[in-house]
């Protein structure tokens, strides 16, 4: 197996590039064209208007995706100027995509985001290149071969984005993946006027939101997921309980920066009501008992549990002022990090889908042969 393989940081540098291009291009409608030259914004006079928001966002904005290459880069071509190709493969990126937002009516290219771009990617690549001189990549190597199983790379990819999309605002907490009723409306509103209209299927009965007991559930098998992920990749079972005690910390704790985010940090934990913590208490038990299984066991036990979550959430609907919590990160500040953000919690438990069923066809597969 080549060293490329082993390394969680190539995928996570190709999902952060996908998250930009679609931060930086979002919403993708109402394209035009200006007679401009896509260049144009190069030589333009630099903008009377910033704030310390945009400078911020646009450096930080940048910077996961120059440390991760940059320690992509050097886990598979230790011969190679990581900095050096960082740097170059997010000026290409933030070039292309200033470049494309000339066509948007909505976004503003500019020389300033652009070298602030570049300048944020350049401080990753240096912080993953100094990470490497003092030696603290080639530990984390060592710990991950301590603790995880060779393959582990896919999970650990699943593992880092968990936390980042509790960060969306959810209408259930820990419940990610209630697309359905969004995406109903979304192909209704594009088949609107035309005669694909008429195949779309009409629901018989209306989405209601969910009971306290599915909300509890829905909560519990949030927390539980990343859990029975990890115990499938770790090697010991303490280091199963210290997983998973870290994981109901980073849960907790993203999911009290996301209301802080969105309702004000008076409102940080005003998320956690009596539902929360009963399906923590559930959740605890729940991980406590699986942690003695194998992994084998705890993933079809984490596909299942998987399967039930989403049929919960997606036969039920978000109320109105949950929409209206959408609007706050759709609108203002909040769209530099609506795609960023929003499609991680969309997707991470359809990916997660994906992998329990692949890598349980390929353990049974090797066990028949």
């Amino acid at each position: 197996m080549s060293t490329q393989r082993k390394t969680a940081a190539w995928p996570l540098t190709w999902i952060y590039a996908v998250l930009i291009v679609y931060a930086s291009l979002y919403p993708f409608d109402n394209w035009r064209v200006q007679g401009i030259a896509p260049w144009a914004f190069l030589t333009a006079p630099l903008p009377r208007y910033w704030t310390g928001f945009d400078v911020l966002s646009n450096v930080l904005g940048y910077a996961p995706f120059g440390f991760l290459l940059a320690l992509a880069v050097h886990r598979t071509q230790r011969r190679s100027s990581a900095v050096a190709q960082a740097t170059l493969a997010a000026a290409v990126l933030s070039l292309c995509m200033e470049s494309l937002q000339l066509f948007l009516p909505v976004r503003v290219p500019s020389n300033v985001d652009a070298a602030l771009n570049i300048a944020g990617a350049w401080g990753g690549a240096v912080l993953a290149r100094g990470l490497e001189w003092v030696g603290l990549i080639d530990r984390w190597s060592r710990f991950r071969d301590r603790w995880f199983v060779p393959d582990a790379s896919d999970a650990l990819v699943l593992l880092a984005v968990w936390p980042l999309a509790l960060l969306f605002p959810a209408p259930v907490s820990f419940g990610l993946g209630q697309v359905l009723e969004r995406l109903e409306a979304a192909l209704a509103h594009g088949l609107e006027g035309s005669p694909w209209i008429e195949w779309l299927p009409l629901r018989e009965v209306e989405l209601q939101p969910l009971l306290p007991v599915s909300e509890m559930l829905c909560a519990a098998i949030g927390l539980l997921l990343p859990c029975l992920l990890a115990f499938g990749v770790l090697r010991q079972w303490r280091q199963r309980l210290m997983a998973a005690l870290w994981v109901l910390v980073l849960g907790f704790g993203f999911s009290a920066l996301s209301a802080a985010l969105t309702y004000g940090p008076a409102h940080a934990w005003g998320w956690v009501g009596q539902e929360v913590l009963v399906g923590l208490v559930v959740a605890t038990v729940c991980i406590v008992l699986l942690s003695f299984c194998t992994a084998r066991v705890c993933w079809v036990m984490a596909l299942a549990a998987l399967v039930w979550q989403l049929a919960l959430l997606n036969n039920a609907s978000a109320d109105a002022y949950f929409s209206l919590t959408l609007q706050t990160w759709e609108q203002g500040r909040f769209i530099r990090f609506h795609g960023l953000i929003q499609w991680l919690g969309w997707l991470w438990p359809y990916a997660l889908l994906v992998y329990l069923v692949r890598h349980l066809s390929a353990s049974g597969q090797s066990q028949n042969a």
